[in-house]
């Protein structure tokens, strides 16, 4: 890997103890690699607090039979259209479907959507997965 460079990080012992038994339970192959997964979620969370251009997922599930749900959600995505990459449907079950929305957007704007399909009557959880586009 070019541009790779070595740097050393002081650490209590316990505070070691407990970062590596969060790696093992985890299944990474070394500290350095959970450190860059570390410092990429707080890049990402960054990149979300200060309203930049980021990607997600909003994924929801919800009771098919919840009468005219389907119509509010479709007018929902419409009124978005220029967030949403694309969607999958689910169907779980006989009576629950889950969705996924690929986004990509403002993140204030993605917020925006993902509160407002979670809040949407018959709509039982609704998750925001956070990724950055650079």
């Amino acid at each position: 890997m070019s541009g790779l460079v070595r740097f050393g990080v002081s650490l209590e012992k316990g505070l070691l103890d407990q970062f590596d038994a969060l790696l093992r339970g985890k299944k990474y192959t070394s500290r350095s690699e959970a450190i860059r997964d570390l410092i990429r979620q707080e890049i990402v969370r960054r990149e979300w607090g200060e309203d930049r251009e980021v990607a997600g997922a909003i994924t929801y599930i919800y009771d098919h039979h919840q009468r005219d749900l389907l119509n509010r959600v479709v007018d929902l995505q419409h009124d978005f259209q220029k967030l949403i990459l694309s969607t999958q449907h689910v169907h779980l079950d006989h009576d629950h479907c889950l969705e996924i929305v690929a986004v990509k957007g403002k993140a204030s704007d993605i917020l925006h959507l993902a509160d407002q399909l979670r809040a949407v009557k018959g709509v039982r959880h609704g998750t925001l997965s956070m990724s950055s586009t650079e």
